[in-house]
């Protein structure tokens, strides 16, 4: 495993294009592309004001920085050097910006949620989606990149309207059974919509694409209900993360659950592996000295290398008190993802923060559990095998494949805390992000040019 040198960064923004041959990176008002093979530097654009979100469109031609404080969006070319485009939304605002899938159209969301304004870079046009709801996760397109699907909110009541990205002709308009939706995704195959109600009414419903309700899932009543949602690559399955502390797991066919994932505090069941992390301090050698060492030399020469134990069962996990009395209470699971081949699902349960699960999918049991020292920030599977990696915002990163774990020291000088990840396409190489800096890690034999 190779490093690269470390490149100032900020606010995390740091993504590879989507063909995998170049990497983007903000500095300020500054955007800075590189060319994957040798980070040698392409080209170097300078913003009217500080970058706050940087988005790749789909055919990774252009690349576009908005600056939600100007209420600016500008648009940059890899092709075309001279060629920009700046779209002010004036006295409406900015709250989000992001790219249709064709990669030629810009969807900007006004403050207050007032509209969403689509401009197109080809034609000059400019669409208007009126009532979008300001939610967790209010705009869902398909994989395929023909429909977008967006939620609203009309005369106190969800509505969903689903348009067709070819021409943002209104195809369909219905209305959900939810009190407070708060979130819709598609699955991978784009035939089915997924919506969910506030975490103050349990209840999942999947639409089809024309609009029929297919079936409504409820696990419990009178109780914190849904805190996360994820479909598997093959969409045959929906896991629904709970404040309970379970994932259940609905299949396509019925739509009604196979089983449930509960994140227990103890693991005793001898087929499950827990992976702890320790630490190990490397000896100074100081300890026979007459006179105690200066304090220069009394600190360690080097941050604790840590690796993985097998822990014995039965094995209790650092557990939260959760304060129930505030809102978002640190319970539940709140973040979970399926491998790429469909095989495991991993998941992290807010109120035991330490602690990554996988589960096997296709024995529908929990597979191996791993303990870290600090918090878990992040994990991401590499988009090309079962392969996880993970940070706690230290500087190690962690893997995890079904053949074992490992923890690796990112060697930079100084402090690089690795506060987030981000793969390669070709899962040969991922990006390490921290506050102020982020490096490339090399995996199977790659290495820097």
């Amino acid at each position: 495993m190779n490093f690269s040198e470390v490149f100032k960064l900020s606010s995390l923004l740091c993504k590879f294009s989507p063909d995998g041959k170049y990497l983007a990176s903000c500095v300020q008002y500054r955007l800075v592309i590189r060319e994957v093979r040798t980070l040698q530097i392409l080209q170097l654009y300078t913003c009217l004001d500080q970058i706050q979100h940087m988005e790749w469109s789909s055919d990774s031609l252009f690349i576009l920085c908005a600056m939600y404080k100007r209420g600016l969006v500008q648009v940059w070319s890899l092709e075309q050097a001279d060629w920009h485009c700046k779209i002010d939304e004036g006295s409406a605002g900015l709250v989000a910006s992001c790219w249709s899938p064709d990669g030629r159209h810009i969807l900007n969301t006004t403050e207050f949620h007032l509209r969403i304004t689509v401009w197109s870079l080809c034609t000059k046009s400019v669409s208007y989606m009126k009532y979008p709801k300001a939610c967790q996760q209010g705009t869902a397109f398909t994989r395929d990149g023909r429909y977008m699907a967006l939620a609203e909110r009309r005369d106190c009541k969800d509505f969903i309207s689903i348009f067709v990205c070819r021409d943002w002709q209104l195809l369909r308009h219905f209305e959900t059974d939810t009190q407070d939706l708060v979130g819709i995704e598609w699955a991978p195959n784009g035939c089915v919509l997924a919506v969910w109600d506030t975490c103050l009414e349990y209840k999942v419903l999947l639409y089809s694409l024309d609009g029929r309700l297919l079936s409504t899932y409820c696990a419990y009543e009178l109780s914190l209900g849904i805190k996360s949602v994820a479909w598997s690559p093959s969409s045959q399955f929906l896991a629904v993360g709970s404040y309970d502390g379970k994932v259940r797991l609905l299949n396509h066919v019925t739509w009604k659950m196979i089983t449930e994932f509960e994140h227990s505090a103890t693991i005793d069941n001898p087929k499950i592996i827990v992976y702890r992390e320790v630490e190990k301090r490397p000896k100074l050698g100081l300890e026979g000295l007459p006179f105690p060492p200066p304090r220069a030399a009394a600190r360690p020469l080097s941050s604790p290398e840590t690796k993985y134990e097998i822990a014995s069962l039965p094995f209790s996990l650092q557990t939260l008190k959760p304060v129930t009395d505030r809102a978002n209470p640190k319970i539940g699971v709140g973040t979970m993802a399926f491998s790429p081949d469909n095989f495991f699902l991993a998941t992290k349960n807010d109120n035991m923060p330490n602690a990554v699960w996988i589960w096997d999918v296709q024995k529908l049991r929990l597979l191996v559990v791993l303990e870290q020292l600090a918090p878990v920030r992040s994990f991401q599977w590499d988009p090309q095998q079962a392969r996880l990696a993970i940070c706690t915002g230290g500087n190690h990163i962690y893997l995890w494949s079904p053949a074992g774990c490992m923890s690796v020291q990112v060697p930079m000088e100084g402090d690089f805390h690795v506060l987030s990840l981000c793969w390669h396409l070709s899962g040969n190489s991922m990006a390490l992000l921290s506050k102020e800096h982020f490096c490339l890690c090399f995996l199977e034999g790659t290495c820097t040019a």
